[in-house]
């Protein structure tokens, strides 16, 4: 058995110390194993444009962030996932990544981006990948990918056991925790929605945060407007047991020769 959970909060725009700091405190007080934080959490999400997008985004792994969340998990002997504006070279992606008590262990690029994320970021190139930890097997995806069945699905088939999804919802929560459901039964995995609270510029988000099994129950929610962390105990095998009923397999059922891609 493992605990995983979440950390809804409220990032203040551009203020990173701030944000780390408060990251700190949610997480030196909670008892677990994996806890996940919202996109773009460190920063905020409201960039005017990459000009300020690039005067707060920082490289992976060495920038101040990845550093600060590695040392975070090592005192706490915790594993992270968080998002964050990545730099690399001239290129900025709105990125996550995930360490652990052991140190760094890999990012995801956001690979689908969604309204004004396409003028300031490119699209992720690093694949859908899911990493090996001491508590299972964890794939990484970022807000918009929710409406993409190929994205949770290619982390299922890599053998993921827990889905981290952090998000930036300014639309009602429940229909983006609604196709994540959705997506955890399809895959028979885990899933750790992590949407943030507050006012950003001009933008309410609105919490609804979810942990969901892998039949599609919800263990744990978020308020709409509170700073909250929630964790539950799981168990991965749970996660690794394919069989919908005494016949069907969730995975090996599929007919994949009939899944020929149709246009570009």
């Amino acid at each position: 058995m493992i605990k995983i959970g979440f950390v809804q909060f409220n990032p203040i725009f551009g203020k990173v110390d701030e944000n780390n700091k408060k990251i700190e405190d949610f997480v030196s007080k909670t008892e677990a194993d994996l806890l996940v934080l919202p996109e773009l959490c460190n920063t905020g999400y409201m960039f005017k444009g990459k000009n300020e997008l690039g005067q707060l985004a920082e490289e992976i792994p060495d920038g101040k962030t990845t550093q600060e969340w590695m040392r975070i998990a090592k005192e706490n002997k915790v594993h992270l996932v968080g998002g964050l504006a990545e730099k690399d070279g001239s290129d900025f992606y709105d990125s996550s990544v995930l360490v652990g008590p052991k140190g760094f262990v890999g990012t995801y690029r956001k690979i689908h981006l969604f309204l004004n994320e396409k003028k300031i970021f490119k699209p992720g190139n690093l694949g859908f990948n899911v990493f090996d930890t001491d508590i299972g097997k964890v794939g990484l995806m970022i807000c918009f990918d929710y409406m993409f069945p190929e994205a949770a699905r290619i982390l299922a088939l890599k053998g993921a056991d827990i889905i981290c999804n952090p998000v930036n919802l300014v639309s009602p929560p429940p229909r983006v925790m609604t196709v994540m459901r959705a997506r955890a039964l399809e895959n028979g995995v885990y899933v750790i929605v992590v949407n943030r609270v507050g006012k950003e510029r001009s933008h309410t988000f609105q919490g609804g945060s979810e942990i969901i099994d892998p039949r599609m129950e919800v263990l744990a929610f978020g308020s709409p407007d509170m700073e909250e962390v929630k964790v539950v105990e799981v168990n991965v095998e749970k996660a690794r047991d394919k069989m919908y009923t005494e016949t069907n397999n969730l995975l090996k059922d599929r007919r994949t020769e009939f899944y020929q891609e149709i246009g570009k």
